[in-house]
């Protein structure tokens, strides 16, 4: 019996010592973090030391340009910024899940950018996949989205909002109303809320926390004879009748 034990604890101690000799695959969320922020600081210099350090040759990534870039393309990417631009992006409310040769990190990205004194904010979420292969953890895939915020509002004359006001149909028996009260300019379609156009600049407008513009088309003696309602580049036109 003494043999059969002391020989069960040298297999055990023979295995302990063949899994301690194993290279490590765990990574935690914190390391993670350290690693991606390490990406980010190197951006303003155009140091791509890290980003050739964390990216696997076989990555896939896509950015909030809508590029898809290989790690080739995403390293050329990062160059210094022109003189008299500064800038930093700050990672915070992350999440992660990790699990044996696979970690996922999603977070915000606060970016800062100064332009000749001039400051610009920007706010993106991404996603990296990292994978523990060949040894290391390396991120195998990645996305960025940016958050959409609406632009400065701009100064109008509310005197030619008159101007604007009327029924403009997009389809017969599909029309909508612009409508003001003097100081506010609105646009409703058939029972629907009414919508408070803020302006931005001449003849264009947007609304609060809703993509795109609506600009007023001007024809002949600079009468508005349409409504354009701009998205991602592409326009609906709706024709006055009103």
């Amino acid at each position: 019996m003494r043999k059969l034990v002391a020989a069960f604890f040298a297999l055990g101690l023979a295995l302990l010592t063949l899994l301690s000799c194993q290279p490590k695959r765990d990574i935690t969320q914190d390391e993670l973090i350290r690693r991606t922020q390490e990406l980010f600081d190197a951006v303003a210099a155009g140091d791509q030391t890290p980003w050739k350090k964390y990216f696997a040759d076989d990555c896939m990534y896509f950015d909030e340009k809508g590029r898809n870039m290989n790690k080739a393309a995403l390293v050329a990417d990062i160059t210094p910024l022109p003189a008299g631009y500064s800038g930093s992006i700050k990672i915070g409310k992350v999440q992660s899940h990790i699990d044996r040769h696979v970690a996922i990190l999603s977070y915000d990205m606060d970016e800062t950018e100064t332009i000749f004194g001039q400051n610009m904010t920007a706010r993106y979420h991404a996603t990296d996949t990292w994978m523990h292969r060949n040894g290391q953890w390396q991120i195998v895939a990645g996305q960025v989205l940016r958050y959409y915020e609406d632009p400065a509002p701009g100064k109008a004359d509310s005197a030619k909002f008159a101007e604007y006001v009327g029924t403009y149909e997009l389809s017969p028996g599909n029309t909508l109303t612009i409508s003001t009260d003097g100081k506010l300019l609105y646009r409703q379609r058939a029972d629907r809320p009414k919508d408070n156009l803020i302006p931005e600049a001449t003849d264009i407008f947007f609304r609060k926390g809703v993509e795109g513009r609506i600009l007023f088309r001007r024809a002949d003696k600079d009468k508005v004879d349409a409504l354009i309602d701009r998205r991602n580049n592409e326009d609906v036109v709706w024709k006055r009748v009103k």
